[in-house]
């Protein structure tokens, strides 16, 4: 195969926030959208992150939390409860293998 049949533009992919104990807080699954491809340098900087440091971590994944349309969900004065960001991150390091 060559290996430029293997190259395409990233897609949005829909992940569900779905722990039982978010749901039966805010009434219903959770959905966001992450790209199914990430630059090199974003596994970089995720596989470097020191676990201790949470802030790291947040930071880089608020940027890949999307709607949609592709949007950032978190960004200026808009931020997501804590409980929430915190699965996002989890679902969103699972997803792309870490």
């Amino acid at each position: 195969m060559n290996l430029a049949e293997l190259s395409k533009a990233p897609q949005l992919i829909e992940i569900a926030i779905d722990k039982k104990e978010l749901v039966e807080k805010y009434g219903d699954q959770l959905i966001f959208y992450v790209y199914d491809r990430q630059p090199l340098d974003v596994f970089a900087k995720l596989a470097n992150a020191d676990k201790s440091n949470m802030v790291g971590v947040t930071d880089l994944i608020k940027d890949m939390i999307l709607d949609k349309d592709g949007n950032k969900i978190v960004e200026d004065d808009k931020v997501l409860p804590l409980d929430v960001m915190i699965e996002a991150v989890t679902l969103i390091t699972d997803r792309l293998g870490k």
